[in-house]
């Protein structure tokens, strides 16, 4: 069985010549846990209260007591050495720094810390040392001006796992392997209940696993559009998207039963390291986990000394750091081959992650308006797509982006004959998991828009489509439920007994604003003769936002920024 295998057990790490570490070691780490997790609770307050030493001495026996005598306390000096470390290998760099306290002494030169990289990254004090979960971290404060060198090769690594409790690990397994993209499948298929990742702007486990994703859903096409609408796919359906890595492993420390759990935990991403200690634990629902094998990502700790400090104390903490002890608390000793290769820039690795943080999942009700003129039906250049193929390979993946809290509904827009419409209802509006039409609303959107056929010679009633569908949400406007008209067209108001100039169109929009019912439109111009002017007037006059696609091959592109800005925060 490989190491990709599911169920498996995750490898032993490489404990090279230590294998044979002593006992109290192991007794040691354990110690050190407990002291690390009242340090994540307090605030790295007790330990500093530890280490300085405050707490009120025994009193000695006296020849001559003298009851109103006040003890003397020697307060402890400034620490020689401030060091910020990821949490889950806290607990090594704490022993380390505790082997170098001074027999009979009992202040300590070094003050260690447990905290997320990210919020070092942000500190304005910073640390003399820092031991993030990621190389990447040291690039991204050195942005923030923070600059940090290197001291040593890397002291471990750990790969992003895919852990759940085992009653999940088929729901979104194939072949004996997990990947991301099985399980974003099986969260659209609603196989899997819950899914939860921390916050990749403060976490590690989030930043490259938002990467992860990304990588592994350009594996699945060749357009980047279609790639980052699948990647937003399992975005739109987390149950939590800032949860904490930890508190989710204590979380399944907790649980009795699990199939409860599976509900209560559910899937989440978090260092391999992390589910070998909790394995360890030996707890009553163990953890499943491995190694997406279509979007491998590792966390590296690098031991790395703020620029300006010199001091042998920090070459005495580099050294008391030792491979025995990373390999027994459940690090790997060397880097696992075939990762995907990270960002060089921290800001190409920032962006998707910014744009994953800030998501939000509010419960909208949407119209779709999609152009059903004849000029979709125009190809591509030379070969065989048309614009109409490329929109139902676009709006198949973008169907499945709403969240469940969804109300949508669609209208096609197009008129070819006098008498004709300007629009035809084609999914009517409701909740996406409701039924229509005998099958489940999202179903039913999914399978409109693959089997999208342009009508030939049917002219634009574009203006008219917009004036009637800002009616109808204005309708449908509830209280904390934000509605959106979102409306793609490839060409320009005309050719039907709909059409009126820009002038008459956006006064007759602006009459119907509602400001306790507002809607706001987001359009997509798709390809080079769509009126970008006309789309960024409406868009403008109801606070949403236009979006040019073009080069028509831009368009699942284009329809994921507009996705992307409906649900944005500023």
């Amino acid at each position: 069985m490989s190491d990709n295998e599911w169920p498996r057990q995750l490898p032993a790490p490489d404990h090279g010549d230590w294998s044979e570490a002593p006992q109290s070691r192991g007794r040691v780490m354990l110690a050190a846990v407990l002291v690390i997790t009242v340090l994540l609770v307090a605030g790295g307050v007790a330990w500093r209260l530890m280490s300085n030493g405050t707490s009120t001495p025994v009193a000695q026996p006296s020849a001559a007591p003298v009851p109103s005598a006040t003890p003397t306390v020697t307060p402890c000096p400034d620490p020689e050495l401030t060091v910020a470390v990821a949490p889950e290998m806290a607990p090594v760099i704490s022993e380390a720094a505790a082997e170098l306290k001074p027999e009979g002494q009992r202040c300590s030169s070094i003050v260690v810390r447990a905290e997320e990289p990210g919020v070092t990254a942000d500190a304005k004090d910073q640390p003399d040392v820092w031991v993030p979960s990621s190389s990447v971290w040291l690039r991204v404060a050195a942005d923030k001006k923070h600059v940090f060198q290197t001291s040593g090769a890397t002291l471990a690594w750990s790969p992003i796992v895919l852990a759940a409790p085992p009653a999940l690990a088929d729901q979104y397994a194939k072949d004996g392997k997990t990947a991301w993209t099985t399980l974003i499948k099986a969260v659209t298929e609603e196989r899997v209940p819950v899914v939860t990742m921390p916050d990749p702007l403060i976490t590690t486990t989030g930043l490259l696993s938002v990467h992860g994703i990304q990588a592994a859903a350009a594996l699945t096409t060749k357009d980047p559009g279609i790639a980052q609408l699948r990647a937003l796919t399992l975005r739109s359906r987390l149950t939590e998207a800032d949860a904490d890595p930890t508190s989710l492993i204590v979380e399944m420390g907790r649980q009795t039963d699990p199939g409860a759990a599976a509900f209560d935990v559910g899937v989440f991403p978090v260092v391999e390291q992390q589910v070998t200690a909790y394995q360890k634990a030996a707890p009553k629902v163990p953890l499943s986990a491995a190694v997406p094998v279509d979007g491998q990502v590792e966390a590296d700790y690098p031991f790395a000394v703020r620029k300006g400090v010199k001091t042998r104390l920090v070459e005495q903490l580099r050294a008391a750091i030792s491979k025995p002890d990373l390999a027994a608390a459940g690090f790997r000793t060397e880097p696992t081959a075939g990762g995907a290769r990270l960002p060089e820039s921290a800001k190409a690795m920032l962006t998707p992650a910014k744009q994953w943080a800030q998501f939000q999942t509010l419960a909208f009700q949407v119209l779709l308006l999609i152009d059903n003129s004849g000029s979709m039906n125009e190809k591509i250049g030379a070969g065989a797509d048309t614009k109409a193929s490329l929109l139902r390979e676009s709006g198949a993946s973008a169907a499945e982006l709403f969240n469940e809290e969804t109300t949508i509904g669609m209208w096609y827009f197009g008129a070819a004959g006098a008498t004709d419409p300007a629009h035809t209802e084609v999914v009517p509006f409701g909740p996406i998991t409701a039924g229509a039409g005998g099958k489940p609303r999202r179903q039913a959107l999914g399978e409109a828009i693959g089997s999208y056929q342009p009508r030939a010679n049917a002219g634009t009633p574009l203006y008219q489509s917009v004036l009637d569908g800002m009616d109808t949400m204005r309708k449908q406007a509830q209280d904390g439920r934000p509605s959106v008209l979102v409306v793609l067209t490839d060409g320009a108001d005309g050719g039907t007994r709909f059409s009126m100039t820009n002038q008459e169109f956006l006064r007759r929009l602006d009459a119907g604003l509602d400001p306790a019912r507002p809607v706001q439109i987001f359009a997509v111009g798709y390809g080079p003769d769509a009126n970008l002017k006309a789309l960024q007037d409406m868009a403008k006059a109801t606070g949403g936002q236009a979006i040019a696609a073009r080069n028509p091959a831009d368009l699942a592109s284009a329809m994921a920024k507009a996705f992307l800005a409906t649900r944005t925060t500023p």
